[in-house]
Order: structure tokens, then C-alpha cells, then sequence
């Protein structure tokens, strides 16, 4: 199947089909035509090639194949599948609220970015994760993360979801407030924006960047390398690989009325009280949420 970009609902469907596994045999072809292009962009440039229609269109009729890890986002009966990111506070704000400079073409991230830098907004709210190998000091322990975490209800149909025994693993947690929480599956978030530079197709594993506290003069400049992900090296992020995450998101620290948006694969997830365009409805509601991904469960064509 060739696609203009992996988006949401693409995924969505082919894990609700009741022949669920049968279709995701089927290896996924992306070709560059939307806004972001990220997933299409990691797979041209991990061997170098650039990001274009004929390079992409070229990967698919070669027929290499590759795996995709596939994480699961549910909040009590609602479930939602992601392939690429999920985003929270200020990178989120930035994805979707920007939307209302759309005729600016792409320099509204930029404009919008700067913007929103220089009235900073942070969130107050934790999240609790499942650290990789090597990445088990950080945070605090959570051993009463495990009591909160709702299991996996089964549905009619579709994928059932990941089989982790989330009991028996090592819960750490952060505590805000957080300027940004950013989940990541593939290296690149879009064409100019390489998010998480370590992120692999099919390691089992989500790709975690935090950032909590950050002058803004700082921040600037993080943002600003983001297009070789030098940003992950900056003592003001943390960045690391988990394996589950509990998001449990909460007001804005200035206006306490005032709530956040999470984004997922560009599309809004839930949307908070006073947020853009708080009136429309999303696909979950602004509480704890949990994401487990599950190693290799799609199929894409690859260059190589």
C-alpha cells in the first residue's frame, strides 16, 4: 500500500479490521506529500537519501522491508495507535495551535515557536515510565505506578493491544511543572526536525525528550537545533528510551484554570480547559493516559 504519510487513520484502521494481523503484513510505501513528512524522512535518511517523492516511490517498488514498533495510547474503553510521536506541552501547543498561521506555509512553526517561547508556558503533572536498559537512574522510583494502571480492556475486534506484564517492571517517574514531554518512535518528526537521534525503527522502545525547566534565551537555541538533534545533549533534557509510559497531565502553572493540549501523529488527543479550540471534540479527555509499545508491528518498505 502507498500512502502520502502514515497518519493516524490509516493505522487505526488496518489494527480495528478483524483480519487485523493478516494487514499488517501488507508493507506500508510513504511518499512525501504532507505537512510533516517524519516517518518518510527517517527511513530516506538513514541511508542517505534525500527526502523526495521519487526516492520514496523508488523505496517501495524495490520491495526491502523493514518492521515499525506500534504503541498503543488507551485511556479506560478508548484506544488509539501511534507510530510516530506523541507531544505535550510546548512542542504540542506549537503543532496545533500554529494551525491558525497555516497560510504562512511552513515558517509558521517558526513564527509560531518564537511566540510561544517568549510567553512560556509549563504544565504541572507527572509522568511514570518503564526506563530501557541503561537509563534506570533516572527519576525516583514509582512502585504504587503499577496500582494505577488500568489494564487493557478487552474490544469487539482488532488488535487487543501489547502483552506486557506492566507488574513486574521498573516504574520511575518525573514530576513537573514540564515545558515539554515529547514521545518519539522515529528520529525525525519532520523533515527539519530530528527529534530523537537514537530512535530506531524496531527496537521495542519509545524515544522520551523532557524538559522541564529552561531559560527562554536557552530554549531558543535548543529549538534551533533541532534540525540535527543536537538538542538532546543540553542539560536541560532528558532524553532517554522507555518502554510504557502514565501521562498524567495537569493545568498550566501561571492560570490554573487553564489547561494543555496532547498531540499524537498530528492529530489532537485531548484538549484541555481554555485551549485552541477547546469546544471541538478529541479522542480522549484531558487525564492520565498510558502508552505501551509493541516491538515490530507494522511492516514498511525501506530503501535497503
Amino acid at each position: 500500500m502507498l500512502i502520502s504519510n502514515i497518519r493516524c487513520k490509516v493505522m487505526n484502521g488496518l489494527l480495528e479490521r478483524e483480519d487485523w494481523a493478516a494487514a499488517l503484513k501488507m508493507p506500508l510505501g510513504v511518499i512525501p506529500a504532507g505537512t510533516g513528512n517524519g516517518m518518510i524522512k527517517s527511513l530516506l535518511d538513514s541511508v542517505g537519501e534525500p527526502c523526495t517523492a521519487a526516492h520514496a516511490i523508488l523505496a517501495a517498488i524495490r520491495g526491502h522491508k523493514r518492521s515499525l514498533d506500534v504503541a498503543t495510547i488507551w485511556q479506560g474503553e478508548t484506544k488509539f495507535f501511534s507510530v510516530l510521536m506523541l507531544a505535550w506541552g510546548l512542542i504540542a501547543d506549537i503543532d496545533i495551535e500554529s494551525e491558525k498561521y497555516r497560510w504562512m506555509g511552513s515558517a509558521r512553526i517558526s513564527f509560531y515557536a518564537l511566540k510561544r517561547i517568549l510567553r512560556l508556558r509549563e504544565y504541572n503533572g507527572s509522568i511514570s515510565f518503564v526506563p530501557a536498559p541503561g537509563f534506570e537512574d533516572v527519576g525516583e522510583p514509582s512502585g504504587s505506578c503499577v496500582d494505577s494502571m488500568e489494564p487493557l480492556k478487552p474490544w469487539q475486534h482488532g488488535y487487543q493491544g501489547p502483552k506486557v506484564d506492566l507488574e513486574n517492571l521498573n516504574w520511575r517517574k518525573l514530576d513537573g511543572p514540564f515545558v515539554s514531554v515529547w514521545l518519539h518512535n522515529v528520529p525525525w518528526g519532520a523533515e527539519n526536525t530530528m527529534a530523537a537521534p537514537d530512535a530506531k525503527f524496531g527496537d521495542g522502545y519509545l524515544d522520551l525528550i523532557v524538559i522541564r525547566q529552561c531559560p527562554k534565551l536557552t530554549l531558543i537555541s535548543l529549538m534551533s537545533k533541532l534540525n540535527d538533534g543536537g538538542h538532546v545533549k543540553s542539560p536541560y533534557v532528558v532524553y532517554m528510551k522507555v518502554k510504557a509510559v502514565i501521562l498524567e497531565p495537569g493545568s498550566r502553572t501561571d492560570k490554573s484554570m487553564k489547561e494543555g493540549i496532547i498531540d499524537s501523529d498530528g492529530e489532537v488527543l485531548a484538549r484541555g480547559k481554555g485551549t485552541y479550540k477547546s469546544n471541538l471534540k478529541s479522542w480522549m479527555v484531558y487525564k492520565k493516559l498510558q502508552v505501551v509499545v509493541d516491538q515490530g508491528l507494522a511492516t514498511l518498505f525501506t530503501p535497503v
